[in-house]
């Protein structure tokens, strides 16, 4: 289990750093809750995105965004509500949810891949 978080956490640094070269804004990393997690929180043009990070080293088991299930999409916007709510983020802010696929080398961020609520 210790070697699976950190080879998530070494891959959600490089999609940050992608993210960072592509002009998003990191605000957070793994924001956690009690409702779940979120593994970046990022700005991009007036917008906040909520990014799932996932990581396929081939298809085998499917794409890496295939992975993003419609339970985790429940989960990840809860978490979402959980830190509009926290940081006083007011209602009419955009956002969106972005999910940055990786397998092997190759980077892909699907942009607005799920709709809130």
């Amino acid at each position: 289990m210790e070697n699976r978080r950190r080879l998530g956490t070494a891959y959600e640094e490089r999609a940050a750093e992608y993210l960072c070269r592509k002009g998003y804004r990191i605000l957070e990393r793994n924001f956690r809750c009690r409702l779940g997690e979120i593994d970046l929180i990022a700005e991009e043009c007036g917008v906040l995105v909520f990014l799932e990070v996932k990581y396929r080293k081939n298809n085998r088991y499917g794409s890496p965004a295939e992975a993003v299930t419609s339970a985790k999409q429940r989960t990840i916007c809860r978490v979402a509500d959980f830190y509009r709510m926290s940081r006083r983020i007011p209602e009419s802010q955009s956002c969106r949810f972005d999910v940055v696929a990786i397998q092997g080398e190759q980077i892909e961020i699907y942009k607005d891949a799920f709709s809130y609520g």
